[in-house]
Formats: structure tokens, C-alpha cells, sequence
């Protein structure tokens, strides 16, 4: 998160009058806290989902069972629902999804360090990218995921 000022992201989210929402897996919560540590972010913090098992993606956010058994829950496809669930179910006006595996593990289709994000904005198309963060420990993914979150988060608000 080196570089990125999450006050002024919070402030460009007061400017444009928009509410943020978070739907998370392996960052665990760590987007919503990062929000949140911010005095002040409850003006434009709505409410974050922490989702780590495809039962509460299903049933929180609404994630079709059919695209977890095609995609897995690694995947641009559920980061889209997970992003579009937590838009709908929030009253917010953008939402950041985050799914991957942090490690230890992984597999030789799905590595260790590989995240898919999704940033859902009303009336706009939903953003997806996956990016392949390595083997560089639980830990590392977990802070490098949260910080392309709050980048993607923070690019979608200038």
C-alpha cells in the first residue's frame, strides 16, 4: 500500500457521494479494515462481506453455485459475482471483490499467490483482472492483495 493514501481515497468517495462495499476471501477482511482504520470512514464505508467458504459467497452475495463448480472460487467469473453480490446487496455504489489462494499450496492450475479482483460500479461494466502475486508467503499475499484492492478501489474514484 506504499504510495497510496486510503484517507484521500475515502475523501474521493465523500466527493463523488458514493458508499464503498467489500466482498473478500483471502484477504479475510483486511480491505474492510484497511477502510475503516481511517477516522471518519463510516460516512462512506458501507458494509464489507467476508466470505471465505463458497457456502457464504453463495448465500451472501448470491454467487451461483453453477459458476463456483465451473470456475472455482478462484476465478475472474465468481470475483465478478462476488463484486456485483456485494453492489446489490449493499445500497453502496462501488464494491471491490477479492478471491484467491494466499498459501501455503496451490496447484499447478491455480498457484499459490494467484488473486482475482473485480470492481463493481453502478451503471458501469464490472471490471476483472487476476494478477499472480507468487509464492511469497500467506502473509505477503494477503498485504499485496489488499493493496491492489485499495488501488483498483482508488483508481475507480478520480
Amino acid at each position: 500500500m506504499a504510495g497510496l493514501n486510503v484517507a484521500d481515497l475515502l475523501a474521493r468517495a465523500r466527493y463523488w457521494g458514493l458508499k464503498i462495499a467489500t466482498a473478500e476471501s483471502c484477504t479475510g477482511g483486511m480491505v474492510a479494515v484497511a477502510l475503516t482504520d481511517v477516522p471518519g470512514s463510516s460516512e462512506v464505508f458501507e458494509r464489507g462481506f467476508v466470505t471465505y467458504s463458497n457456502a457464504a459467497k453463495v448465500e451472501m452475495l448470491g454467487v451461483r453455485a453453477g459458476t463456483l463448480a465451473v470456475h472455482g472460487a478462484v476465478s475472474e467469473a465468481v470475483a465478478l459475482e462476488m463484486a456485483e453480490g456485494a453492489l446489490a446487496r449493499s445500497g453502496a455504489g462501488v464494491a471491490i471483490s477479492v478471491t484467491g489462494i494466499a498459501g501455503p499450496g496451490g496447484s499447478e492450475f491455480k498457484p499459490e499467490g494467484r488473486v482475482c479482483f473485480a470492481l463493481a460500479r453502478a451503471g458501469q461494466p464490472t471490471f476483472c483482472e487476476t494478477v499472480e502475486f507468487g509464492a511469497m508467503g500467506r502473509a505477503s499475499v494477503r498485504k499485496a492483495a489488499t493493496g491492489h484492492a485499495l488501488t483498483l478501489l482508488a483508481a475507480a474514484l478520480t
